[in-house]
């Protein structure tokens, strides 16, 4: 199914820089990532009978992290108040279309303490979840470096395996909503690689040393650019 040209070209020149500004983890290749998983999801669904709109799949999928620029802990908050305060999308969606839309984006955390209210929500935050083991690792160990500088090496590692099981581990907050997606699939290689310490340790130490390595030369490459 693909999204109306209007609103993909509007949301390529408006809303899709904008990532472009904010932290690694909420990055334009993340968004990207998350609207390619949403349509491969509509058209599974599609293809079981489901009727799903993918105008309204792209759009909350493009929109889901704006909240950002105010910040991590509400942004799926901020995030719908963007989409719903958007006036070129009334003129594609009525306003019922637009509170489920909103409604989805602002469901779409994994550490929502409710289920999405509807099948636009669990697509998103399915998407969203993006399960792929060293990346997801990745992540974590540069969200620790952004956010906790006052960690050394070890706590930045303690800390890192600390949010994976609290995360992603059996029991953890995270949730998937369809049992058939190649998310499933890679949770549990996650878990299997989680679950060997020797091999987590070592992956862990290869994360850490590249990320070290990317940040001492960060001032070298804004001299060049300069």
């Amino acid at each position: 199914m693909t999204p109306n040209e209007k609103l993909t070209a509007y949301v390529e020149a408006e809303i899709l820089p904008r990532y472009t500004h904010f932290d690694k983890a909420h990055q334009l290749d993340h968004i990207e990532t998350v609207i390619r998983q949403s349509a491969k999801l509509a058209d599974m669904l599609a293809a079981q009978g489901v009727a799903v709109d993918p105008d309204m799949v792209y759009i909350i999928a493009a929109y889901h992290d704006l909240g950002i620029v105010n910040g991590r802990d509400n942004h799926h908050i901020d995030s719908g108040k963007i989409l719903m305060a958007d006036p070129f999308l009334k003129d594609f969606f009525t306003p019922e279309q637009l509170e489920t839309m909103k409604e989805a984006v602002e469901d779409h955390r994994a550490s929502s303490k409710h289920a999405p209210r509807s099948l636009y929500g669990r697509i998103v935050a399915e998407a969203d979840r993006q399960i792929d083991p060293r990346t997801i690792v990745v992540r974590t160990v540069q969200y620790g470096l952004e956010h906790y500088p006052e960690l050394d090496k070890a706590g930045h590692l303690a800390r890192a395996k600390a949010h994976l099981a609290e995360k992603y581990g059996e029991g953890g907050y995270l949730k998937l909503w369809f049992p058939e997606s190649d998310n499933a699939r890679k949770l549990a290689q996650l878990r299997a690689m989680m679950a060997d310490t020797k091999t987590m340790d070592a992956l862990l130490e290869e994360i850490w040393q590249e990320e070290i390595r990317l940040t001492k030369m960060k001032p070298e490459r804004n001299a060049a650019i300069d």
